[in-house]
């Protein structure tokens, strides 16, 4: 095990396979142990610069419900809900994650998209992780690291047909194959006071 890798405490590897039709969706609550998922936390908040981005809806402008930050190789740019973003450098603490899920999820990512939910008020509506540049089946590897939030699925088909599970600090959610076609996800807000939260999506675009 190399250097970056070894700083890490042995954690927890169980998995659970979701049973959702139509998806290949795994969690492991406990893929970072607690000292490693704090440490994390309090670097990756302190080393990422945060942007408030805007969006259409319904005719004017208004503020996206959370901070983001687009982090990648250069020249992996994304583009999701007409918001386009040009990479930031990868920091530290990011590539040390980035290893780690890398060798758990046996596929290089060249990029991460961050999300920082400050309070309850602060969510992601329904959507798939679905742009033409994360090409036709996409891992996406998701680690939660602070406060835990609700996370829900439902069918593109049938929005009666849903799952949903907590995300815990120190969490790797992971979706493979036609997941992103066949299931939205979201973490809705909610009005109890809540911790600020932290999801990174690793993500390889084409």
């Amino acid at each position: 095990m190399n250097d970056q890798l070894s700083m890490f405490d042995p954690c927890d590897s169980t998995v659970t396979h979701l049973a959702l039709d139509g998806a290949d969706v795994a969690y492991q609550p406990s893929f970072f142990s607690p000292d490693d998922a704090d440490r994390l936390f309090t670097s990756v908040e302190a080393s990422t610069n945060w942007r408030r981005e805007m969006i259409r809806m319904y005719g004017r402008e208004v503020p996206v419900p959370r901070l983001t930050a687009w982090v990648g190789d250069p020249g992996k740019s994304y583009t999701y809900s007409n918001i386009a973003l040009q990479p930031e450098p990868w920091s530290e603490p990011l590539l040390e994650m980035r290893a780690l899920v890398e060798r758990e999820a046996g596929v290089t990512f060249n990029s991460v998209l961050l999300n920082l939910y400050r309070t309850g008020a602060d969510g992601v509506a329904w959507h798939s992780d679905d742009e033409p540049e994360l090409g036709q089946a996409p891992v996406i590897a998701s680690v939660s690291l602070g406060a835990t939030r609700r996370f829900q699925l439902r069918r593109r088909d049938d929005h009666a047909v849903r799952h949903e599970l907590d995300l815990r600090h120190g969490s790797l959610l992971m979706m493979r194959g036609d997941t992103q076609h066949v299931w939205e996800h979201q973490v809705p807000k909610t009005a109890k006071p809540t911790a600020p939260r932290i999801n990174l999506t690793f993500r390889t675009i084409q």
